[in-house]
């Protein structure tokens, strides 16, 4: 978005939320070819980058509408990246694989005491994921 216009920001973020929210990849497909027609002219960075990373945005829309809000949603994703990157980036070595998942244990709990509001749609999302993955052992 830093190459659109105050101006024009919230109806390309509109038109881009409409590509990522489709409920099928025909749909994004579509949605993709309608952006790219109204937009093309202003912001052909914007078309030519969701092009060449298509491939890479079409797994997504493998996952249910629940899960994906939650992927969508970035802030809290990146904000739980950078707190993990910061408890790692200081130590050169680690003795062993259990001794990350370790730290990264504690980190997460101490993580998730500072979240003050949870994810919207956050239960169908769990649900979902114990669905999907029911083999897989979910911390709560």
């Amino acid at each position: 978005m830093n190459y659109a216009s105050w101006k024009l920001r919230k109806a390309v973020a509109a038109d881009l939320h409409s590509i990522y929210t489709a409920a099928t990849v025909e749909e994004a497909e579509i949605r993709l070819d309608e952006f790219k027609a109204k937009w093309e002219e202003d912001f052909p960075s914007f078309v030519q980058y969701w092009r060449r990373n298509w491939a890479r945005i079409i797994p997504f829309f493998d996952y249910p509408l629940e899960i994906r809000r939650i992927i969508y949603t970035t802030n809290a994703i990146e904000s739980v990246n950078m707190n993990l990157r910061k408890i790692t980036k200081n130590r050169a070595a680690f003795p062993s694989d259990e001794a990350v998942l370790k730290l990264f244990y504690l980190a997460l709990m101490n993580i998730s005491q500072k979240w003050t509001m949870p994810l919207q749609n956050w239960k169908a999302a769990l649900n979902r994921l114990s669905i999907m993955f029911k083999d897989w052992m979910l911390i709560r």
